[in-house]
């Protein structure tokens, strides 16, 4: 017998060719999911803000009404503190500083039970809007507190007439004060309460198969 001398035809094999399928009813691509939802954490975060910031108002009030106030005197001549060593001063600033800081850890527990998930655009609402209300505050209850007119009050009370001093805010870091608090207080809350997304190792384990 002898061996033929071609090689037997073979199959033709042509290489796969990828078929582009077009993506499934519903499908969309990452970014367009978290576009939408990044615009909705910014447009909260946007109202947080604002919202915080307008309540400003109502501590500017309360800082006006609740702080103790500087006595001042006049000789005809020349104002002087009525009580020298007098802690009017430090309490002016205390008032304020405890009062912001209640502002923001109210601000704090809002906001967290509005919206429980937390986030970067809520921390920075939080921080800016503290700030802004802080402003608000220290300018509105110098504004709806005693004249700055020290010269003219005086004046007007008479020679060793006891009359009030301008509110003032010595202590500049107290304007931080409900920025710092509701920071924190958010921070906290959402650690220990807010929803976590599953751990995707933390899956059932099943035994390998085969004997």
């Amino acid at each position: 017998m002898t061996a033929p001398l071609t090689p037997p035809p073979q199959p033709n094999h042509q290489p796969p060719h990828h078929v582009w399928q077009a993506p499934p009813p519903g499908y969309a691509p990452a970014h367009e999911e978290d576009g939408p939802g990044m615009k909705t954490e910014l447009r909260e975060a946007a109202v947080i803000t604002v919202a915080t910031a307008i309540g400003g108002v109502l501590l500017g009030l309360l800082w006006c009404w609740l702080a103790p106030r500087v006595p001042l005197v006049s000789d005809g001549a020349a104002v002087y503190p009525k009580d020298v060593e007098g802690e009017q001063v430090i309490g002016v600033d205390g008032t304020f500083s405890l009062l912001a800081v209640g502002f923001g850890l109210v601000t704090a527990v809002v906001v967290f039970l509005l919206r429980r998930r937390g986030g970067i655009p809520l921390i920075v609402a939080l921080t800016v809007g503290g700030i802004l209300a802080s402003l608000l505050a220290w300018r509105l209850g110098i504004w709806l507190g005693p004249t700055q007119d020290v010269i003219a009050h005086a004046k007007e009370a008479g020679k060793g007439v006891t009359f009030d001093a301008p509110l003032e805010l010595n202590a500049k870091g107290a304007l931080l004060a409900w920025s710092v608090s509701a920071l924190l207080v958010h921070l906290g809350l959402t650690a220990l309460f807010a929803p976590r997304d599953p751990d995707p190792y933390d899956q059932p384990q099943y035994p390998p198969s085969g004997p």
